[in-house]
């Protein structure tokens, strides 16, 4: 719970242990379409509309995710309205009944979804990208699943995913905002009395074998390419992950970031440029995810791995770690001023770590972090053998390409 007496609203979110990491090869996609069903109709309220018409009465916003590791569901009304919150999320949670006619129709709606992301390279090569990495496992199939599986998936694969995976073991109620701990506490104890206390399937830790470096291409005519370079990283109990934060920061923190500055300022080659960091419990990765100039990826994954090839060579200054510090604390004030946010950041550390860093903490481990961490957490993960590019455009020379990753 984190209180806010100068809230004028309240959420409450559940969050289960699951997600796409968990699921087998015949029912992926199952978590995704799953949280999609939760909002199709209980007993209590028969359908979408019986849902979502009591939150649309009152101004409240809710909605649902699916991640890899974790779903989640939620609702944020006006303090006044806690209990209708806590009720409506309660019922969607536990309470689904998953109609024949109404998976039905939702398959039209996910395959859509499917068709959507796929037709959006941007979004499609981070589907490329958890492929590559890891291949045939869930860790590399995709969140939405196949087109095919979506029309194969039955009322009774819901029925057994649901119950095997929505435990009270595998589930994290978090409430923020306005509220009484006492009336809550009570509220949600009613509410959630009848969840099953059996203990959810765990996850099987993904497999990585890689010894060179990969290349995976999707040829499109289209007038970008978009791709993802980058390498294996780390997970979120390996103490290098402030490091690499740093240096990430460092690498791609602001316009005024070298990644910025190069990509954009410098060759003039792309429109949108950023890194990123993507840690789970068993695995992670490093990266730059760009939309290129399609005659210019090569001068660019060239001008990339040179400025990476800086960091294991030459020590990042006082002043640019001090900067990449400060952009770090900057951002965390900016995301984490609302109540709700530090919840979602707060729920999700104690979910899949079964711990709770504060902000505070988090902010004085990276001030520890020297120029030496940099270079050696840089040694450690740009290597060849790390090393990977998804890209997808219309390129005939992939074995080329494949030369570029050297590092």
């Amino acid at each position: 719970m984190v209180p806010s007496k100068e809230s004028l609203s309240f959420q409450v979110m559940v969050l289960v242990n699951t997600g796409t990491d968990f699921e087998s090869k015949n029912i992926n996609g199952i978590s995704h379409f799953l949280e999609h069903m939760c909002f199709k109709g209980t007993m209590k309220r028969p359908s979408n509309l019986a849902i979502t018409q009591e939150l649309d009465r009152i101004g409240g916003a809710y909605n649902a995710f699916t991640g890899r590791e974790y779903t989640g569901y939620y609702a944020r009304v006006s303090k006044n309205h806690k209990e209708l919150a806590i009720d409506i999320v309660s019922d969607i949670y536990l309470n689904s009944v998953f109609r024949e006619e109404e998976i039905k129709k939702e398959k039209g709606v996910i395959i859509e979804e499917i068709n959507m992301y796929h037709d959006e390279p941007r979004s499609y090569i981070e589907e490329l990208w958890d492929k590559l990495l890891y291949g045939n496992q869930p860790a590399g199939w995709p969140i939405a699943g196949t087109k095919e599986n979506i029309q194969r998936i039955t009322r009774k694969d819901f029925l057994n995913y649901h119950k095997s995976q929505y435990r009270s073991s595998s589930t994290l109620i978090v409430i923020s905002g306005n509220f009484n701990n006492k009336e809550v506490i009570s509220l949600v104890k009613q509410y959630f009395l009848n969840i099953s206390r059996d203990k959810a399937k765990i996850k099987k830790k993904a497999q990585e074998k890689q010894r060179m470096p990969k290349v995976l291409l999707e040829q499109r005519k289209t007038d970008q390419t978009h791709i993802i370079l980058g390498v294996r990283g780390i997970n979120l109990f390996d103490k290098r992950r402030y490091v690499l934060n740093v240096l990430d920061a460092v690498l791609g923190g602001g316009m005024s970031s070298h990644l910025f500055q190069l990509v954009r300022g410098k060759l003039g080659a792309a429109y949108y440029v950023d890194s990123l960091i993507e840690s789970k419990t068993d695995t992670g990765y490093w990266a730059i995810n760009a939309g290129l100039d399609s005659l210019r990826v090569e001068t660019v994954i060239k001008a990339i791995i040179k400025e990476w090839q800086s960091f294991k060579t030459v020590l990042v200054g006082p002043r640019e770690i001090k900067k990449a510090k400060d952009f770090l604390a900057g951002q965390i004030a900016l995301r984490f001023e609302d109540v709700h946010a530090v919840a979602s950041n707060y729920s999700v550390q104690l979910l899949l770590t079964n711990r709770i860093e504060t902000l505070q903490q988090y902010l004085a481990r990276i001030r520890q972090v020297t120029p030496k961490d940099l270079r050696k957490v840089a040694l450690d993960l740009l290597t060849p053998q790390f090393l990977n590019l998804a890209l997808i455009g219309f390129h005939q020379n992939k074995t080329r390409i494949q030369k570029l990753l050297t590092i």
